[in-house]
């Protein structure tokens, strides 16, 4: 069996990659759309123009809050320390519980390992916010399930 620290850098990776490649999917958004102002403006006059400048500059607006989420996580995803072990649920934790494996990082779904799934789940969701300080041989309800926690490193 893989040691934990191994595991440890694999969740993180996945997760690392996870946001990584969302950040460049909205960087590109962004560049795409900073493109088709600038040839709106080269381009066209009137009212039709005001329209599609208006459509577009909403649109990069997005892109750009969508931008300074995935800053925030990527800054989260930095406080991760994968070589801390803890007895105690924390970020940075994998959790073994009776119904789902989970690493306590960021927001990025299910992620494998040798065969295992893991949920990337982070300290503010519900279930990461029940998880938060918890330790082995502790239960916690979870949609009316009674969840027990297995194993914590």
């Amino acid at each position: 069996m893989t040691n934990n620290l191994d595991l440890k850098k694999q969740l993180y990776n996945q997760c690392f990659d996870f946001i990584e490649n969302r950040f460049i999917t909205i960087k590109n958004s962004i560049n795409d759309i900073q493109e088709a102002l600038n040839s709106e403006t080269k381009n066209s006059s009137g009212d039709k123009h005001e329209t599609g400048r208006a459509m577009l500059q909403i649109d990069l607006e997005k892109a750009g809050n969508q931008l300074n989420e995935i800053l925030k996580i990527k800054d989260i995803l930095k406080k991760v320390d994968i070589t801390k072990r803890s007895d105690t649920v924390r970020l940075g934790s994998v959790v073994y519980t009776s119904k789902f494996n989970y690493f306590i990082a960021i927001s990025a779904g299910s992620l494998l390992f040798e065969d295992q799934n893991f949920y990337a789940i982070a300290t503010d969701t519900p279930i990461g916010q029940l998880l938060a300080t918890k330790h082995a041989g502790d239960q916690i309800v979870f949609r009316d399930e009674n969840i027990r926690i297995e194993a914590v490193f």
